[in-house]
């Protein structure tokens, strides 16, 4: 199993989170402390890129559905991106689409936030 790691960088007042692996109950957690980190630091613009993350189960699901609201509250977003069409199929199955909104590359998921808090 590939082992899981978040990667974190910050982009014109954007925190982009990149997934590396698989995402499930025992890796949850680490997702979990990342963003709660972010929100405690009152940075709510997220950016979640998915694009090495190549599983994920409902508990990795759970962790987005704990902050969306603080975040969105808060001015801020929690956007999806560059997701694989086996773990967008986990996201549409469980109607993630409708409350996140997923996009194709990191570049329009940064255009988003840009144009939506702009």
């Amino acid at each position: 199993m590939a082992e899981f790691q978040i990667t974190t960088s910050t982009n014109n007042n954007i925190e982009e989170l990149l997934l590396h692996g698989y995402l499930d109950a025992h890796t949850a957690p680490q997702l979990e402390a990342a963003i709660g980190v972010l929100v405690q630091q009152g940075k709510y613009n997220i950016l979640v890129n998915f694009r090495e993350l190549d599983y994920i189960s409902s508990a990795g699901l759970g962790v987005f559905m704990v902050f969306i609201e603080e975040v969105r509250n808060n001015n801020g977003d929690i956007k999806l991106c560059e997701m694989k069409p086996k773990v967008y199929t986990v996201f549409d199955l469980l109607g993630f689409p409708m409350l996140f909104e997923i996009l194709p590359t990191s570049q329009e998921a940064t255009d988003k936030f840009t144009t939506s808090n702009g």
